[in-house]
């Protein structure tokens, strides 16, 4: 067996799925540049899995540093996580988010091309439903975006598409996540960004600790049963599980795919502060402030798809992964250093 390459395999999503692969037994080879996250993830996950997965400090930018990965590996197939992530910031800063995601993929796809590498599964977003499609989303509605981030998850996937037609025995699955929370039950990996958070429930881990004062809430005007926005929040071990799902279909299957990872059911941001509040034992101070540029009331999944042809579905609750974050931030208060 080939190994496989982990873009971004120190990140939230990518160090949970490490794990996956790992446990799977599949080899591991995880490429990260750092910008947020912690190598600390590397000797977690074997903490974890009992597994060593190999590390190299680079990111999509630098071709010959993928090109030694490529040398010194038998690489079958390319995870694909790194980006940048952050919607507001793809707002103020669009030119580093299409450079970045773009050009990254686009170098990464060229070097996997040079060494026959021919199975990609994408870290897509449920962000490519746009604004004008209604609940619940399906695989087959047209994509569009509402921020440059959103935009480049369009256009990565436009591009898998037409290397498929280009090159009939590539293989590319694209996981159009939706709102992916929780951590490892061990509470030895979680969500760790480096900074304050941009996410909910980070940002609500860390004013339960008692780091930030308040929790803003950005809108509660919004056509929903709170006035909160609504999502779909999936168990990142869940997420994970659906990567190696994936990969088991990529290399059985060619051309371009595309598949919902979500539980099927949203909950409102109040939700998930309730479900945290009974997590930590403790009430959340909160305040509501302007709705953010590019956000949309209710985004959830059909997720059935998956569920047919991936044999995948989410099976933790809300409850469920809100305590297996507090564990990991009590666990973790300074986050893996």
């Amino acid at each position: 067996m080939g190994k496989i390459l982990v873009t971004g395999g120190t990140g939230f999503i990518g160090s949970h799925a490490c794990v996956a692969f790992l446990n799977a037994g599949y080899p591991v080879v995880i490429m990260d540049n750092l910008s947020n996250s912690k190598v600390e993830a590397v000797a977690r996950m074997e903490l974890i899995t009992s597994k060593q997965a190999r590390f190299y400090q680079t990111d999509t930018q630098d071709v010959d540093g993928m090109r030694q990965i490529f040398e010194d590996n038998k690489i079958d197939a390319v995870i694909h996580f790194a980006g940048l992530k952050a919607v507001g910031e793809s707002v103020q800063k669009p030119l580093a988010y299409y450079e970045n995601n773009i050009s990254g993929t686009l170098k990464l796809l060229q070097v996997m091309e040079e060494y026959h590498c021919e199975t990609m599964v994408f870290s897509s977003s449920a962000t490519v439903y746009g604004c004008e499609n209604p609940v619940p989303y399906l695989e087959d509605m047209p994509t569009s975006a509402t921020n440059p981030y959103g935009y480049t998850k369009v256009m990565i996937e436009q591009i898998l598409r037409d290397i498929c037609v280009a090159n009939p025995s590539f293989s590319a699955v694209c996981l159009r996540y939706f709102n992916p929370i929780g951590a490892h039950e061990s509470g030895l990996l979680g969500e760790n960004p480096n900074g304050i958070p941009n996410n909910l429930v980070p940002y609500v881990a860390q004013v339960a600790l008692g780091k930030l004062e308040k929790l803003r809430i950005f809108g509660n005007d919004y056509d929903t049963p709170d006035g909160t926005g609504v999502r779909d929040y999936v168990h990142v071990m869940d997420l994970a599980l659906g990567h190696v799902a994936a990969l088991e279909y990529g290399q059985k299957h060619t051309g371009f795919e595309a598949f919902n990872l979500g539980t099927g059911n949203g909950s409102s941001v109040l939700d998930v502060v309730h479900a945290y509040e009974k997590a930590c034992g403790k009430s959340i101070p909160m305040e509501i402030v302007e709705r953010r540029a590019g956000d949309i009331a209710i985004s959830y999944a059909d997720a059935s798809k998956a569920k047919e042809m991936l044999h995948w579905e989410a099976a933790s609750d809300l409850d469920k992964m809100c305590a297996d974050s507090w564990r990991f931030t009590l666990q973790n208060p300074k986050g893996l250093s």
